[in-house]
């Protein structure tokens, strides 16, 4: 058992959450229980997710999508029940989210750019004045290849926009929700974007920019920092850890 405050405390500082501008409250989002002999991560906030953990023996849940997004907002309908299983259990929330996408060890991002062996990694795509992904150079690779290793990775079956040339040697990765950054990718004249879902004007943009585009889910894209921020916590802290997937494709 560890003190909840103090888990909280590595995760605010090493994710660097008082320098990084962002929509969501990053670090703990409800108190619960100040003790913590288990710790549960997922992707995103959500009942599912809550009564899992709770079944499962959790003291706190780690999630990339929290529940406070900086606006006010009543305790009603599904958020209210959402706070009052928190509450209920004694569950502490604590939720990181641009913190996790952008941080160059356990974010999102960096780790599918390891997972393709990218090499020369840069900071890329601007979001709010943070650059929240990765840019860097591969060993010439057929784009299938590429396909294939990142939906292994991330289990996950992929969209392929394939405008671009079919031996790629440099790449952007922003994972969620971050189509809108294909132009950023286009203006850089990379071979392949990499992100998690695209909307209906990314088939022209890269028909027009000469582009390859890969889609994971915006879920299965933002899976890799979670649980490589699991495995951090696990060597800092005697606590057990417990990665819970709720399945979602979109």
């Amino acid at each position: 058992m560890v003190n909840c405050e103090d888990v909280i405390r590595f995760l605010d500082t090493y994710l660097n959450i008082a320098h990084i501008a962002d929509a969501s409250h990053n670090g703990l989002q409800v108190s619960g229980t100040p003790r913590v002999g288990k710790i549960v991560f997922g992707v995103s906030a959500s009942l599912e997710l809550f009564r899992k953990a709770q079944a499962a023996g959790a003291d706190l849940i780690v999630v990339h999508h929290g529940l406070l997004w900086g606006h006010e907002q009543p305790l009603t309908g599904m958020f209210r029940e959402r706070i009052a299983f928190l509450l209920k259990h004694n569950l502490n929330l604590a939720g990181y989210h641009l913190p996790l996408d952008r941080h160059p060890v356990v974010g999102h991002n960096a780790c599918l750019m390891r997972a393709l062996h990218a090499e020369q990694p840069q900071p890329f795509g601007e979001y709010h004045g943070e650059l929240i992904g990765f840019s860097g150079r591969l060993k010439p690779v057929a784009l299938p290849e590429v396909v294939s290793a990142l939906e292994a990775f991330c289990g996950a079956t992929a969209q392929v926009l394939s405008y671009g040339p079919q031996q790629v040697e440099t790449i952007g990765i922003v994972s969620g929700g971050a189509y809108s950054m294909l132009p950023q990718a286009i203006a850089q004249k990379l071979d392949v974007y990499v992100t998690g879902v695209l909307d209906e004007p990314a088939q022209e943009w890269c028909r027009e920019g000469h582009i390859n585009c890969i889609a994971l889910g915006h879920y299965n894209s933002e899976k890799p920092g979670v649980l490589a921020l699991m495995h951090l916590v696990a060597k800092q802290f005697d606590v057990q850890t417990e990665f819970i997937d709720v399945p979602n494709p979109i």
